[in-house]
């Protein structure tokens, strides 16, 4: 029987979590994406705690999902640059590297993230 998009999506997120790990010196940048919104958060893994987080419900940009996307980005750069944070791990959680988390990833990169 064939997966579903939940459950194909959920075991693809479960490998990428064996390998991606987030740390105080290099948080994980994990992504979230719902029908209208986009959310994005750094966790530092070893001590459980989220070190920043931003969403598309903050922003106040207008424009397409992928446009707001980019602002997502953009934002979480820039409250990881205040917490100290430069290089991170880029969790898609299961995700395609496409359309509005591939936006996002630009926006972070825009802001100065290193991944």
């Amino acid at each position: 029987m064939a997966f579903s998009k939940v459950k194909r999506r959920d075991k693809i997120r479960r490998r990428i979590r064996k390998t991606i790990t987030g740390t105080s010196s290099r948080p994980r940048l994990s992504v979230f994406r719902s029908n209208k919104e986009i959310y994005a958060q750094l966790i530092d893994d070893v001590s459980g705690k989220t070190i920043a987080a931003s969403s598309s419900r903050e922003v106040t940009d207008k424009g397409t999902k992928s446009e707001v996307a980019v602002a997502v980005g953009k934002a979480i750069a820039e409250k990881a640059k205040e917490a100290g944070v430069e290089v991170i791990s880029f969790d898609r959680s299961g995700y395609l590297y496409h359309g509005r988390v591939k936006s996002l990833a630009d926006g972070a990169r825009e802001g100065g993230l290193k991944f």
